[in-house]
């Protein structure tokens, strides 16, 4: 009774603190405590948010960043943790691309954006690059740290069931084992694409980070936040999902 009502309390605890900082950010507007023009008002967001979904402004920005955010998603998770697990794996593998890694992982994705205006052009693809390579990183260092933390007595179970080869040890050992942590990296890369959306877009790619740069210029605050807003929902969305997809591969751990 007690865990069933925690559960219940936190959902209603979570509301109760966005009323107050709603609320609290609508007063400090009225009261003239944030200077004009800093800050839009709360009240103001509904009216902003109508009028680009009225003008189909707000149903195409995220049609267009969903495009590359999904595409750079894809990229570099998968990239990402098939080279982890692959250096987490093969030690030969390991010592040859450390030197390479210790050079590239302090790089930000944002760095990355001149060589994407360059390879790519002003386009989808240039987006796709600059989030896949920050998504890279967070899913390479979880499927690495997942291998290593593998109980090397694993792999001496695997061999006396006739599975000590390189590929059958992968197969029954490796990825089962280190499932948890490539999941874990994957949903910390959701996150971490999203914020990416906005650097990825700075140089004109349409979407989100687009639309909220152009309404910057404008000092239209409130689409900013408006856009702010619609990146932190499309995040929950795909969070949510992507628990419950969670839930069902991991499954057979009870």
């Amino acid at each position: 009774m007690t865990l069933r009502r925690s559960v219940l309390l936190r959902p209603l605890l979570g509301a109760v603190g966005l009323v107050v900082l709603f609320g609290g950010w609508e007063a400090a507007i009225r009261l003239g405590w944030v200077p004009f023009g800093l800050l839009p008002a709360p009240s103001s967001l509904g009216p902003a948010w109508l009028d680009e979904l009225r003008s189909g402004a707000w149903i195409q920005a995220i049609r267009d960043s969903l495009t590359h955010y999904l595409s750079g998603l894809l990229i570099g998770s998968v990239t990402g943790a098939v080279l982890g697990l692959l250096c987490g794996a093969v030690p030969l593998l390991d010592g040859l691309l450390s030197g390479v890694v210790r050079v590239l992982r302090p790089i930000p994705g944002l760095a990355w954006v001149p060589f994407a205006i360059l390879w790519f052009g002003l386009n989808t693809a240039g987006a796709t690059f600059v989030i896949a390579i920050s998504v890279f990183w967070i899913n390479f260092y979880a499927a690495y740290g997942a291998v290593q933390a593998i109980d090397p007595d694993l792999y001496e179970v695997a061999a006396s069931f006739g599975h000590g080869g390189f590929w059958g040890r992968l197969r029954t050992v490796v990825i089962p084992a280190s499932a948890p942590g490539l999941l874990a990296g994957l949903r910390t890369g959701l996150g971490q694409a999203w914020m990416s959306v906005v650097a990825a877009e700075l140089f004109g790619v349409p979407g989100i980070g687009a639309r909220m740069m152009q309404a910057s210029s404008l000092l239209a605050t409130d689409l900013v936040v408006v856009y702010m807003l619609t990146m932190a929902l499309l995040y929950a969305v795909t969070d949510t999902l992507f628990m419950l997809v969670r839930r069902r591969l991991l499954g057979w751990q009870g």
